[in-house]
């Protein structure tokens, strides 16, 4: 059954036993796997405990949860998916205060759900492969605005990228978009960025920036001169890698406030899921993110350290 808002995705999931259905098709659709061993050669229900199986092989028992962002949550699975809806159809996503009143949940709570949610964006991204065909690369720089903070807080009185993270990010005429935090503006950084995600021999259309210099090797190489006022030459222009930036840039200053800097890349796997996933109906999103928590464990010390 399709749904395609929340009032429809509840009507659908009106319980825990509909919601353990749901994920079991989609992990196990072609016959139970143990989630301990691997095993499918016996199978079978705990009948003093819904939802567990037990192994014959490995003597151990397992549910959905086992192996996946929702394992050691008390967190009921219905609530869960409710989290997952709310950020694969909030376009500049949710913060984890407006989860927790959403959910009834603590802040702290919503936030290690949002965390465990980010890890299966980024586990998509990195099974997704390289972009394809015709590309825009470009870098941009989050933080706070130098003019908007004290004095005596300032890190420059002048323009430029002082306090504040550079993310590069590249985006192909087809339409899928990703992006990684980057240490420096560097020929170094981008050309390993652009290396390793547009496929040797595609066409790339960048600004004048001194870091792209020396990629008409691997690639076909455009240039918009963006120092003399030149936004589109020919075919050489940014505007779908800035679009990408206008909706990252607004979740950030008007969603999030802050990115912490060890965590960036998972909230920029976030967007680039969301903005992958434009062209698909909300259920479909919910899903796509569903599938990929399968093998997504995130424990609360390894979002902390990590």
């Amino acid at each position: 059954m399709k749904y395609n808002s929340l009032v429809q995705m509840l009507a659908v999931f009106p319980d825990e036993q509909s919601c353990i259905d749901h994920l079991e098709n989609l992990r196990w659709g072609a016959g139970i796997v143990c989630a301990c061993c691997g095993s499918t050669r016996k199978i079978y229900k705990r009948k003093s405990k819904p939802g567990v199986y037990r192994c014959a092989d490995c003597k151990k028992d397992f549910s959905i949860r086992k192996g996946t962002i929702y394992e050691e949550s008390r967190i009921p699975l219905r609530q869960w998916l409710i989290a997952a809806w709310l950020m694969t159809n909030h376009r500049k996503g949710i913060s984890s205060h407006h989860l927790a009143r959403e959910l009834g949940v603590t802040q702290k709570t919503a936030w290690f759900i949002l965390a465990r949610l980010r890890k299966a964006a980024e586990q998509a991204g990195e099974g997704s492969g390289p972009l394809d065909g015709p590309t825009e690369a470009d870098e941009t720089y989050l933080g706070g605005k130098e003019e908007n903070k004290r004095a005596n807080k300032r890190l420059s009185a002048g323009r430029g990228a002082v306090g504040e993270d550079m993310v590069v990010g590249a985006r192909s005429r087809s339409g899928k978009a990703l992006a990684q935090r980057g240490v420096s503006a560097s020929k170094k950084t981008l050309g390993k960025f652009i290396r390793r995600h547009a496929p040797e021999g595609s066409t790339l259309y960048t600004d004048d920036h001194k870091g792209y210099t020396g990629l008409g090797a691997e690639c076909r190489h455009e240039v918009a001169v963006h120092s003399v006022g030149e936004y589109v030459r020919g075919k050489a222009r940014a505007n779908g890698i800035e679009s990408f930036w206008a909706m990252l840039k607004r979740g950030y200053y008007g969603v999030f406030h802050h990115f912490t800097w060890k965590r960036l890349d998972r909230y920029l796997a976030e967007f680039s899921f969301r903005w992958n996933l434009l062209g698909l109906e909300g259920g479909e999103r919910l899903d796509a993110l569903l599938v990929h928590g399968f093998n997504s464990r995130l424990t609360y010390r390894g979002l902390v350290d990590g």
